[in-house]
């Protein structure tokens, strides 16, 4: 007795599963072992798909490495159904549909005898190998608990297709070092991708992450109110046509905070315009306007209220770091607009073109003494071209001088001219390395046209254009794949460096500077840690110039390091996120020197102030002059929002500790310890980390 009973407790769960759930049956499927029910319909499914898929012309010409997910049903009437496709292809979508009108009605799925839907997921691993079982993945149940989880999943997917317009377009995706985390990392993995240039490019990345896929998780369906859906899920105002589609969002960074000084809270109040759009599929353009009220922790205040006759703007009552002239605006706070835009066109599949005022940054590090972000936004023209194992890309820029007046009009900010390209060559799958070269002119003229030659050595332009007419820069990079989480990078950008004197580093003619840089994705197999260590070093000098109009810089700031030259400074990164959730940390360790206060003798530091006035011709040293130390210790924390315009609730703690050798108004000793809170739109990185 005891024996039957545990045959049957064996034999009923058996008895209740084939009584309960059965799968789709093709005819051909048709009186083999229930067992094998399941295996003959995935092999039928994809020996009919595969039967029927032709890969792409534009798949195969851009030799697309990735998968692609199809998710289907089989219908209680015995239909397949495509719910979605996620991939960035628009044809691998039409190639799927087409694919799947071929199948025939089959038997459906069956629970407790009555027919009933049944969900599947096909993944497509380009590059397709016929007959290749571990090309081509298995299709994969989708396991739902009741009838509106597939409803959530199919709402899911018509959101991500109404929204995420951007995700095929030419517009920059917003260059945050946070956010880049992810799209760094997908390139990193693929071959033949280069990195250095930012910001990226939206229908360039999805090549590589499925952007959708990766912010689809983040929407919410049930939001129905208008009110709802604008704040969590949705733009705005959206307009969608068969040429054209259009966005704008009313953003905002409104932050609230208290630092240690005798201030009584620190804010910033932007209220943030911005429209995207895209006219077919070559033409896309972008704008966004600040407008911003604030008044920053002690420090910040220091640096944007500076007397310095050397950076401060003509006619204005400060420079806010990295975002250009303020305003007083009541009794200790400022007002700073700042507007931004650009066009963007694609002839082809191997160039692009940008026109617009904004930041571009070169390099893989944090810092960039190449090109930088930490200026304010200018105009320029850029272009960029990628083919086989090379990545070109050339920067014109119109900048300003605010503290300097214009030789015909003393009304008007002097103006420079700067001609930069950078040359990236993976010279093997893991080794890539790039050359740099800038040129820095002025003139009544505007640009010399040669310099808009993109293929010719700027140094050879700006020398027979007359003899310290204008300025060069030369730089070289490089990058190694240690292995699928681990890159290493550097930089070395040369300033008029003499050969000759490399035997005494303490003549002021060796200005150099270089970086050395790791990076660790998903560090010690924690999905989605990102660890990062950068050390930076520039000679005193460095980027300046006896004429400092022609110095490398923008709007009174370096366009390199944000801290100019005659430093060395170490800096240690974390960065994390779970779900909406996203967590940093950087420590900052250095030691700059900086000019005394009347500013009589340059020391090396401010790229502003005439290597004329040089302290020395020989003995000159790292951090010589106003020395001063400097450790930064800073914490971020963030919850996403609304994923489509990036809106997101934040708070952040900043420790600073700056110990100069004579304190100044501009750089006061003292340490800072600063919170704040709120809620913002994560569009550009803000350094004050200085």
């Amino acid at each position: 007795m005891i024996k039957k009973f545990f045959l049957l407790v064996l034999i009923l769960p058996s008895l209740f599963y084939a009584q309960s759930e059965r799968y789709p049956v093709f005819d051909g499927c048709k009186g083999s072992e229930i067992t094998s029910i399941e295996n003959c319909f995935y092999e039928t499914t994809k020996k009919h798909f595969f039967a029927e898929f032709k890969t792409p012309a534009i798949v195969e010409n851009e030799q697309y490495k990735g998968t692609a997910n199809v998710l289907f049903i089989v219908t209680k009437e015995g239909d397949f159904e495509v719910i979605y496709v996620n991939t960035p292809y628009q044809e691998i979508k039409k190639e799927v549909l087409s694919a799947f009108k071929v199948f025939t009605r089959i038997t459906p799925a069956k629970y407790n005898n009555r027919s009933v839907e049944m969900q599947f997921e096909l993944p497509i691993q380009f590059p397709i190998v016929k007959n290749n079982k571990e090309t081509n993945a298995p299709i994969k149940k989708s396991f739902l608990t009741s009838k509106e989880d597939l409803s959530i999943t199919v709402e899911k997917s018509r959101l991500a297709d109404s929204v995420f317009l951007e995700h095929n377009s030419l517009l920059n995706i917003p260059f945050t070092h946070q956010n880049y985390v992810d799209y760094e990392f997908a390139l990193h993995k693929a071959s033949g991708t280069h990195t250095a240039s930012k910001p990226y490019v939206y229908n360039e990345i999805n090549k590589y992450l499925d952007l959708s896929k990766e912010k689809t998780k983040f929407l919410k369906p049930n939001k129905e109110s208008w009110l709802g859906r604008k704040l969590w899920n949705e733009h705005l105002l959206q307009v969608k046509k068969k040429d054209f589609w259009l966005t704008l969002d009313f953003l905002v960074d409104v932050q609230l905070g208290k630092d240690n000084s005798d201030v009584s809270y620190t804010y910033n109040n932007s209220r943030i315009l911005t429209v995207n759009g895209g006219l077919g599929d070559k033409f896309s353009y972008s704008a966004t306007v600040y407008e911003s009220q604030a008044r920053f922790a002690d420090y910040v205040n220091s640096f944007i209220s500076s007397r310095s006759l050397l950076t401060r703007p003509k006619n204005s009552d400060g420079l806010v770091p990295g975002r250009g002239k303020a305003k007083a605006f009541k009794d200790d706070a400022f007002d700073y607009p700042v507007a931004e835009g650009y066009l963007a066109f694609q002839p082809n599949k191997f160039m692009q073109f940008q026109f617009g005022n904004g930041r571009n940054f070169i390099g893989d590090g944090y810092r960039s003494f190449i090109l930088s972000d930490v200026s304010a936004p200018t105009t320029y023209l850029k272009m960029k071209v990628d083919f086989w194992k090379l990545q070109y890309t050339n920067v014109w820029m119109w900048n300003t001088e605010p503290s300097i007046s214009s030789a015909s009009n003393p009304n008007e900010h002097a103006r420079k001219y700067i001609a930069a390209h950078y040359l990236s060559l993976n010279l093997t799958e893991k080794l890539n390395i790039g050359f740099f070269e800038t040129a820095i002119s002025t003139g009544e003229n505007g640009f010399d046209a040669a310099f808009f030659n993109p293929v010719i050595f700027y140094r050879s332009v700006e020398f027979n254009r007359g003899e310290d007419s204008g300025n060069a820069i030369i730089g070289l990079t490089g990058k190694y794949k240690l292995n699928n989480n681990v890159s290493l990078y550097s930089q070395l950008i040369v300033d008029e460096f003499s050969v000759g004197n490399l035997n005494d580093l303490g003549k002021w003619q060796n200005k150099f500077a270089y970086q050395l840089g790791a990076k660790y994705f998903d560090a010690f197999n924690v999905d989605d840690l990102f660890l990062q260590l950068e050390y930076n070093y520039a000679r005193p000098y460095t980027f300046a110039h006896k004429t400092p109009i022609l110095n490398y810089g923008n709007y009174s700031q370096p366009m390199g390091h944000l801290w100019g030259a005659n430093f060395y400074e170490a800096i240690a990164i974390a960065r994390y996120k779970k779900d909406r959730w996203s967590f940093s940390g950087k420590l900052t360790l250095g030691k700059k020197g900086f000019d005394f206060e009347d500013e009589a003798i340059s020391y090396g530091g401010n790229i502003y102030q005439s290597y004329e006035d040089r302290f020395s011709d020989v003995g000159n040293e790292l951090a010589q002059g106003n020395t001063a130390n400097i450790f930064i210790a800073d914490l971020q924390g963030n919850y996403l929002i609304n994923p489509s315009n990036r809106l997101s609730l934040f708070a952040g703690f900043t420790y600073r500790k700056f110990s100069p050798k004579v304190s100044t108004q501009t750089y006061p000793e003292g340490n800072t310890v600063w919170f704040s809170a709120g809620i913002r739109a994560d569009l550009f990185n803000w350094y004050l980390d200085f």
